[in-house]
């Protein structure tokens, strides 16, 4: 018997089933076209994220499948007839930054304080209701049409929900609600404050539930049978739960597109006062667990843009290799801030450099400070969670695809100066949604009972002495205050 996650990211749709004791049996993948239509803009097709999905489920599902939970790319926002279940626009991704200036005004009118409070989140582009705000301002009719009940809105995981169960459920979990800057993260409900002040109708809105819930049965007409989803939670809230991370303390970084660390601090939220968000880790039960987070919009994304724009990186596979043939003082930084900088610097008009070039610098010294900027980025905030929590980590949990690179895992076991653990199979996001799904169903008993985070699945690194570790954090920092200029 076994358990089915969608694992529907930025860069890719995936699908993946696994047994009670956590082994993947089948997995399929898809990759996801990007667009971007002007600078700073970037979208999604719906009908193509449907298509893949459909197809991975389709690749993966067998006769033994008993449920199915899904996890998504969080913030990307869609806006669809509830009549035909047709989208009205392309999603917006979390990426796009159409509504910077909207939300500047928002900060210089003093709301951040009481965005912050009510949600846990800064006044960003980053978060869909002001997405959300734009679809209803600019598509022509569509706000009237919202105000009829006519239109339903939701994250990538409400959307597929919608249509995996034929548009019977307009539902989603807290983690994904808690990423639209327009939901209570202590009162857990959609606040109308926040619905007023971006002018967001309620009746466009999911229903929440906890991560853990039956959200719906799918239609026999999608799949040809009927399962249950069972489980759903946004990406970096399912790595949580794939990593293992049930404790305060605890702390994963995902390393994909972007990379994501969050760090447990309990069952109370904790506010940062260096601009880190509080969101809910997870919500089983009618208990949340808290986190703290921080978010680079680019990691792997560099490494990418390397491959794919400047053709110096025939398989990113090859990277670890590559970095290593350079000393740890070559020179060079990547400050990858193609669309401003996240946390901890929350600076959005700084942009992409590349500094310390000279005659001998060659591709092998971009490809090397693409990766060091993931582990100094990380290393940021890693510094900045210490400071508001007063929290002394051992170990760091890292997945995603990225973190597939030993060289990286090891870098970052040496500039943190802590224990870095890692799955084998690398799928801790997929593994948290199938999780999700099993408890559920009771496919699983309890967290305890869960196959994640044990010392057989894992492969662990120590950190080793780095020559002037103090002196290259230095040099990262004076990279960054160049790019923020």
């Amino acid at each position: 018997m076994s358990i089915v996650a969608i694992d529907q990211g930025t860069t890719s749709t995936r699908a993946l089933r696994v047994d009670r004791v956590g082994q993947v049996q089948a997995i399929a993948s898809r990759e996801l076209q990007q667009h971007y239509p002007e600078p700073g803009w970037v979208e999604h097709d719906p009908e193509h994220i449907w298509r893949d999905t459909l197809a991975v489920l389709r690749e993966v599902i067998d006769d033994g499948v008993e449920a199915i939970g899904i996890t998504n790319q969080r913030e990307t926002i869609l806006l669809w007839d509830r009549a035909t279940g047709t989208p009205l626009h392309r999603a917006i991704v979390w990426q796009d930054r159409r509504t910077a200036d909207y939300c500047a005004g928002l900060a210089a009118d003093g709301l951040e304080p009481m965005i912050q409070t009510k949600t846990g989140l800064l006044a960003d582009a980053y978060f869909s209701g002001t997405k959300l705000r734009w679809m209803l301002d600019r598509i022509p009719g569509a706000r009237a049409r919202a105000e009829r009940g006519e239109l339903a809105a939701g994250t990538v995981d409400c959307f597929l929900l919608w249509r995996l169960t034929g548009g019977r459920v307009h539902a989603t979990d807290t983690t994904n609600a808690a990423r639209t800057m327009l939901y209570d993260i202590s009162a857990h409900r959609w606040d109308q404050d926040l619905l007023a002040l971006l002018d967001i109708p309620a009746a466009l809105l999911p229903a929440v539930h906890d991560n853990v819930h039956l959200f719906g049965e799918t239609d026999p007409a999608v799949l040809g049978h009927v399962l249950p989803i069972a489980g759903m939670a946004g990406d970096q809230h399912a790595a949580m739960v794939g990593q293992g991370c049930f404790a305060p303390g605890m702390i994963k970084s995902t390393y994909g597109t972007g990379c994501f660390l969050l760090a447990h601090v309990g069952e109370t939220p904790r506010f940062s006062t260096h601009r880190l968000l509080t969101t809910p880790a997870y919500r089983i039960g009618g208990k949340t667990a808290y986190a703290l987070e921080g978010s680079i919009f680019v990691a792997g994304a560099a490494v990418k843009w390397l491959r794919d724009g400047l053709g110096i990186l025939d398989d990113v596979q090859r990277s670890a290799e590559i970095a290593a043939t350079l000393p740890y003082d070559h020179g060079v930084h990547f400050v990858p801030a193609f669309g401003g900088l996240g946390a901890p610097y929350w600076i959005p008009e700084a942009r992409g450099m590349i500094i310390g070039i000279g005659p001998r610098t060659g591709p092998a010294h971009f490809i090397r400070a693409a990766l060091e900027a993931a582990a100094f980025q990380t290393a940021d905030l890693i510094d900045t969670i210490i400071q508001d929590t007063g929290l002394e980590p051992r170990l760091l949990r890292i997945d995603g695809g990225m973190a597939r690179n030993d060289w990286l895992a090891q870098f970052l076991a040496d500039l943190l100066q802590l224990g870095i653990e890692r799955p084998v199979n690398h799928e801790a996001t997929a593994l948290g949604a199938a999780c999700l799904a099993g408890l559920g169903i009771g496919f699983w008993s309890g967290l305890s009972d869960l196959p994640v985070g044990t010392n057989a699945n894992r492969k662990d690194f120590a950190p080793a002495a780095l020559p002037d570790r103090r002196g290259l954090r230095a040099a990262w920092a004076s990279a960054v205050a160049a790019a923020s200029r």
